[in-house]
């Protein structure tokens, strides 16, 4: 259960604090729950990439805008390639391995297939997550079934800046497939993306719906931006690194127990300002050279950044 209800202007007095005084914060509620220098390792695996008939603004695989962005449209893989990978990922450290799929949500033939996968990542003692859009009646009790562990589905940004992003779909089908994977009863990943030309409040906003979520997401991938071209939003503002720690902090602190996951953007950010979010409570990180269709840091960076920093992976 959650320890505390979180208003959006409870959450913005966090951002407004000293950059020191909300560190300092958030510091000490990661040590009451977590080991301070260990940090999660996922892999990030595209099993099915392009042709999604959604509009989200980020996204470079809506179907939308095959020819701006260049992304070409890929078949589900094949089981054989998916074991090789997730072999891969446990053999480069890391402890999750998760799949995507660029659906607004999957049909039943295509379930069974991933379905599949998830055996095979959970065969090699891993944990499985499946980020797969929008699940229908009785999909979330058959990914249980198989031992899913997590479901990836991002609220993306607050409820009210949702309409500048996607108009595809509300953002309270979204809440409703959360609803249906912990009915289920698996554990939910699930954040949002900031740099998108959003307020302070909306971020703010967004960290309060989290938060008060019952219970918080045991995992939460907070998002920069990868302005993409082609894109609607290629044009989007650069978020102050500063404010993107802030947000990592707020996240920290408002959900204390969850797993905070520095996610898409990071292959820009200097090895400082990861230690900075590092410091700020972050300690999950995507590990590897793709995410999806943008890049990632690449693994011997981080190798040599956790050895810098004194970091051991979890």
């Amino acid at each position: 259960m959650t320890s505390a209800t979180w208003s959006a202007d409870a959450v913005e007095a966090l951002f407004d604090l000293p950059f020191n005084d909300l560190l300092f914060r958030a510091q000490q509620v990661h040590r009451q729950h977590f080991d301070a220098n260990a940090v999660q390792r996922s892999t990030l695996l595209s099993i099915k990439t392009g042709g999604c008939s959604e509009d989200c603004g980020y996204c470079s695989q809506s179907a939308r805008r095959d020819e701006e962005t260049g992304i070409e449209r890929g078949k589900l893989l094949e089981l054989e390639e998916v074991r090789v990978a997730a072999k891969a990922a446990k053999d480069n450290g890391s402890s999750r391995f998760c799949m995507g799929a660029a659906w607004r949500g999957p049909k039943e033939g295509d379930l069974d297939k991933v379905i599949e996968m998830v055996r095979v990542v959970k065969d090699l003692g891993m944990e499985a997550c499946l980020t797969l859009g929008l699940l229908g009646p009785g999909q979330a009790e058959k990914l249980a079934a198989a031992g899913l562990d997590y479901y990836n589905h991002n609220l993306d940004t607050s409820a009210e800046f949702y309409g500048q992003v996607v108009t595809t779909h509300s953002q309270e089908t979204r809440m409703d497939t959360l609803m249906s994977v912990r009915a289920a009863g698996m554990k939910i990943c699930c954040g949002g993306i900031v740099g998108m030309g959003e307020t302070r409040r909306v971020r703010a906003s967004l960290l309060a719906q989290l938060a008060n979520l019952n219970p918080a997401p045991e995992s939460v991938p907070i998002n920069h931006l990868v302005a993409i071209p082609g894109t609607p939003m290629e044009n989007a503002p650069p978020l102050d690194p500063f404010e993107f720690v802030r947000t990592i902090a707020a996240a920290r602190i408002s959900m204390p127990t969850s797993w905070v996951r520095l996610s898409a953007g990071r292959q820009e950010m200097s090895d400082e300002l990861q230690a900075l979010c590092f410091l700020a409570g972050a300690n999950s990180i995507f590990y590897g050279e793709k995410l999806l269709t943008t890049g990632n840091a690449e693994a011997a960076r981080d190798e040599a950044l956790f050895a810098r920093l004194g970091l051991k992976a979890v």
